[in-house]
């Protein structure tokens, strides 16, 4: 039996992926902030909570992220910037997921295929920008996406089989969208969890480092 690991588990796209893997008969292990206190942003809570499972893992999927933090809003406007505000979007949208690699790193195996994959978003595109705007969110993204790469470096040398992907789920009916989805066309969380699945189950070793929407397309770095 297969075994997957998803952090961010009680989140809409989280807690579908979670479902729709057991449903396919994997044997998941979901974890959370509010269910299991695994915090991305305290680097000894990632370490203590993930220090105590046991691998390997055929997939890891880091799907926590927060557009809003605390209250502060995406900025619209360079005038907008705070530095706090910046610091917290870094803090759990890129140095966690690059502390749960840390971890990966004993929870993966090294003798065959697996996928260590991270929630990004197309607006962490750089060459894909072209509204401006949301600069510590798009920036955090950004900065998760070099992490993939580096980290799919490192990892074909002593784990060969591991593919690593960041993967943009497209926009999806959450509360973590609710307030900004507009006009804009959305799924459903299950709806985004098999699209999400067919692409990590579709991905190859030259796709690791990757950056992959929905769809399975490569999105502009």
């Amino acid at each position: 039996m297969e075994r997957a690991l998803v952090i961010g588990a009680s989140g809409g796209i989280g807690g579908a992926v979670s479902d729709a893997l057991q449903q396919r008969g994997t044997a998941v292990r979901a974890l959370s902030r509010s269910r299991d206190g695994l915090d991305l942003t305290d680097e000894a809570s990632i370490a203590a909570i993930l220090g105590r499972e046991s691998g390997p893992f055929d997939l890891i999927l880091v799907a926590s992220g927060a557009l809003e933090i605390a209250g502060a809003a995406p900025e619209k406007t360079i005038a907008r910037i705070d530095a706090r505000a910046m610091m917290d979007q870094f803090a759990l949208n890129a140095v966690g997921p690059a502390l749960v690699m840390r971890e990966a790193l004993r929870l993966l195996p090294k003798d065959r295929r697996a996928v260590f994959a991270v929630l990004s978003a197309r607006v962490g595109s750089i060459g894909d920008n072209r509204l401006g705007g949301w600069i510590g969110y798009r920036s955090a993204k950004a900065a998760v996406n070099q992490v993939l790469r580096t980290g799919a470096i490192e990892f074909a040398r002593s784990h060969p089989g591991v593919i690593c992907a960041a993967l943009h789920p497209g926009t999806v009916r959450t509360a973590f969208t609710r307030k900004y989805l507009g006009r804009h066309p959305a799924v459903s969380p299950q709806e985004a969890a098999a699209n999400l699945l067919s692409v990590i189950e579709g991905l190859r070793p030259e796709d690791s480092g990757g950056f992959f929407d929905w769809q399975g397309k490569a999105v502009p770095w």
